[in-house]
């Protein structure tokens, strides 16, 4: 029996790193084609030749001019990265979301990050974007930020209120009557304020069609710290799985274990959602995928739900920009179409299970 275990974690390992490899390598093309497909700018089969030219010790004329670059470089890339960035962090937290409450229905929206930034965003339109628009540091994101971060403080402090256990069910209850309560005060704000509605929803629906690299400097410290505590804890995710009584006896310090999980996954929710609005459903298409290749542990699941979930943000917005060509559509609608059905099926499956 120990020797056939033994085999057996080689063989898994390997499998990991080759599945790793190829996510790695699906990445780059992803954002290679994304960098290739705009509505202004250099042909698309330019790009590549570019990119060559720049590297060092190696010339080739590409016939991209340096306006042409600068669309590339200042609009196109900062675009992919932050998609990049956005789809990791949404993906990994849905994981870790999943893995803490044991659902795997939840996503990273479920504490009212996405409710609590909604109404900060809100607050910021009805103040006129063309009047903050000279201010040292943008508004909009930060007040998204806040929001969404003092909706989940909000949550686990109710929570924490009405439950002596603090057990998961009663925190995703308390979830629940904070984005009700949030999303209430926000219809009122905007039933105020009804020129700045179309405002308010098309960034609620998702866009990063407006992505700097200050963006992208600005999320980049928070997806990295979030990112790295959660895959720090993918073995006790494992553990928790059991349950938590098992998971006491173990010695795990559950209630640490679990606040620390929410706190780093909402903290990177928070962050992501600031700079790209709300973008659903990557939390539940991609770690539930990923779960379907590599099997139903944490140790695998969440680092490649990091690349996929990359991966599948910057593929998805690749129709958002060329659908209402020259228009775009939000990400948000994009990862919905797909998202919906894949909801349903999942649901399917349950009940297939049960």
């Amino acid at each position: 029996m120990l020797r056939a275990k033994d085999n057996f974690a080689p063989r898994a390992g390997t499998r990991v790193a080759y599945l790793s490899l190829v996510s790695f390598a699906l990445l780059a093309i992803a954002v290679l084609v994304g960098t290739m497909i705009g509505p202004a700018g250099p042909q698309w089969w330019r790009v590549p030749i570019e990119l060559v030219d720049r590297l060092p010790l190696i010339t080739v004329d590409s016939g991209v001019s340096p306006e042409q670059w600068n669309i590339v470089w200042q609009i196109r890339m900062p675009r992919v990265v932050l998609a990049v960035l956005v789809g990791a962090m949404l993906s990994v937290a849905g994981a870790s979301y999943q893995g803490v409450f044991r659902n795997p229905l939840v996503d990273p929206y479920l504490l009212g990050v996405a409710a609590g930034a909604g109404l900060g965003a809100t607050l910021v339109f009805t103040l006129r974007r063309s009047a903050t628009e000279n201010w040292f540091i943008d508004p909009l994101p930060l007040a998204a930020f806040v929001g969404g971060l003092v909706a989940v403080f909000a949550t686990y402090m109710i929570g924490n209120t009405f439950s002596k256990a603090r057990s998961s069910a009663t925190l995703v209850l308390a979830g629940i009557a904070v984005t009700s309560l949030t999303t209430a005060i926000q219809t009122f704000v905007l039933q105020r304020n009804n020129d700045v509605v179309r405002q308010v929803y098309s960034w609620i629906l998702g866009r990063l069609s407006s992505a700097t690299w200050g963006d992208v400097r600005l999320i980049l410290p928070y997806v990295v710290f979030s990112c790295g505590v959660l895959l720090m804890h993918r073995r006790l995710l494992d553990v928790l799985r059991v349950g938590d009584d098992e998971a006491t006896a173990l010695g795990m310090n559950i209630r640490r274990v679990r606040l620390t999980v929410v706190l780093a996954a909402t903290l990177g929710t928070a962050a992501a959602v600031a700079v790209s609005g709300l973008i659903g459903f990557v939390g539940i298409i991609v770690p539930h995928t990923v779960r379907l290749i590599v099997g139903s542990s944490y140790r695998r699941v969440l680092p490649l739900s990091i690349l996929c979930g990359a991966i599948f943000l910057v593929l998805a917005d690749i129709p958002s920009r060329i659908l209402a060509d020259p228009a775009e559509t939000p990400i948000g609608v994009v990862t919905a179409f797909f998202g919906a059905p894949f909801f349903l099926l999942l649901l399917r499956m349950r009940k297939n299970q049960v």
